[in-house]
């Protein structure tokens, strides 16, 4: 299953789970830190850490493919391609 690291009113982390949404994915959101920055949930912070060595913002894990991205727009370009009409699952 899709993860999903991701703010709540972080309009970049919003723009993701719209289009995630209106692909009709399942995925598990995960809360790192709040949108200021601080720490919110530290075992969700060290994992993100682990997974992509950046503490950024949102970030995507797709375990079926092997593939992790930050950056909404790639991340919606990338949901785009795999998980969209012509993408495939």
């Amino acid at each position: 299953m899709l993860e999903l690291y991701q703010a709540e009113g972080c309009p970049y982390s919003k723009k993701v789970r719209k289009q995630m949404q209106a692909l009709g994915l399942s995925y598990v959101a995960h809360n790192p830190r709040t949108h200021g920055g601080d720490v919110r949930d530290e075992q969700a912070h060290e994992r993100l850490l682990e997974l992509g060595g950046e503490d950024q913002i949102p970030f995507l894990v797709d375990p079926e493919r092997d593939e992790s991205l930050y950056e909404s727009d790639d991340i919606v370009q990338y949901l785009d391609r795999h998980y969209g009409d012509t993408g495939g699952t």
